[in-house]
């Protein structure tokens, strides 16, 4: 899996895998357990993963998700130290020491509490789209 095949929906908590379109929008299967389906309609705000990058003071301005959950899996793997209820400067420092050019005032706490979640989910379930793209290309 990649990561340009994980959504988000906003309103409904979790990841989902895109299955295929539909005349109406998207098929959608939960990343947990539950392989629960839905269809997302244009009416939902579907969120591809591979779309997403942090707000940075750097001269891009952003950094790639896919960048940021790599260099988490680098340094932390499976004990991050934090978690979605982490205090809210807890999860600032987390931030911090694995994107020290974060920018602060765009990236708000919630939106690093769903980074700490996205990161979870996606370590149990899709591990393969934290691999460095050198270890992609010996497979």
């Amino acid at each position: 899996m990649e990561l340009s095949e994980i959504a988000s929906v906003s309103g409904k908590g979790g990841l989902y895998k895109v299955l295929a379109p539909t005349k109406a929008g998207v098929i959608l299967e939960s990343l947990d357990e539950t392989k629960s389906r839905i269809v997302a309609s244009a009416s939902n705000r579907i969120s591809l993963l591979h779309e997403i990058s942090i707000y940075t003071r750097t001269k891009e301005g952003t950094t790639p998700l896919q960048a940021v959950l790599r260099k988490i899996k680098k340094d932390f793997d499976n004990d991050l130290g934090v978690d979605a209820n982490s205090d809210a400067n807890e999860l600032k420092a987390f931030m911090k020491s694995v994107l020290p050019e974060y920018d602060e005032d765009r990236v708000y706490v919630s939106d690093l509490k769903k980074l700490v979640k996205w990161y979870g989910v996606i370590s149990q379930y899709a591990p393969e789209v934290l691999a460095e793209e050198s270890a992609k290309a010996k497979d």
